[in-house]
């Protein structure tokens, strides 16, 4: 059966919208993916007319109370999430430094 996933059906409302990493892997454990992810939001803030009203960034997954000025937060959130994740995916295969790197991207399969 096909899933295709979650709608916001009342794109003027303000929503709690949650989502987790691939496999729930630690990736926002690594200050440098957090600032990734608090850039892709203030991006999306001044741009794209994304409204926070409250954000809980966990070691694995994002919570957030959000809506969008021009009522269209599902387009919001899917560019964001699109962006994000291909932002830190790249900064994963590049960090030399990240001890699980193959690991990560292993589960990421990039």
């Amino acid at each position: 059966m096909k899933h295709d996933g979650y709608k916001i059906r009342d794109q003027q409302g303000i929503h709690y919208i949650t989502f987790a990493t691939v496999q729930w892997v630690d990736v926002f454990t690594r200050q440098c993916y957090v600032e990734t992810l608090l850039q892709s939001l203030r991006y999306c803030i001044e741009h794209k007319g994304l409204v926070l009203n409250a954000w809980c960034i966990m070691s694995n997954h994002i919570h957030l109370i959000a809506s969008a000025k021009n009522g269209d937060l599902s387009d919001v959130m899917r560019d964001f999430k699109k962006f994000t994740s291909g932002a830190i995916t790249r900064q994963i295969e590049e960090n030399k430094e990240e001890s699980r790197r193959n690991w990560i991207l292993w589960i990421f399969k990039v």
